[in-house]
């Protein structure tokens, strides 16, 4: 397995109920943004600082190696598999109408 994937399968474990709350939301959003933006965008903001520290996480053991200069294209593979479990991750922090 992927080392990004792995770390975010350990964050959603780590975190179970928080992101198992969060997806519930973010399929609420889905269904109707502009009356979930405002709550999606509170409770996103918890989140994002969580996929943030673990990106970091994530990319601090490579840059610190010999690898580093492959911890950009680390960080986007592990953004782009959080897009793939929550599609709408980007839309945090959107103003409502």
């Amino acid at each position: 397995m992927a080392k990004y994937k792995k770390q975010i399968e350990e964050m959603m474990l780590a975190h179970q109920d928080l992101f198992n709350k969060f997806r519930e939301l973010h399929n609420n959003y889905i269904i109707d943004p502009e009356k979930w933006q405002e709550k999606y965008n509170e409770e996103g903001r918890d989140i994002m600082m969580l996929l943030k520290r673990w990106e970091n996480n994530l990319c601090s053991k490579s840059e610190s190696t010999r690898y580093g200069k492959f911890s950009d294209k680390l960080a986007d593979k592990f953004w782009s598999e959080v897009r793939q479990i929550f599609p709408k991750i980007d839309f945090i922090g959107v103003q409502p109408k």
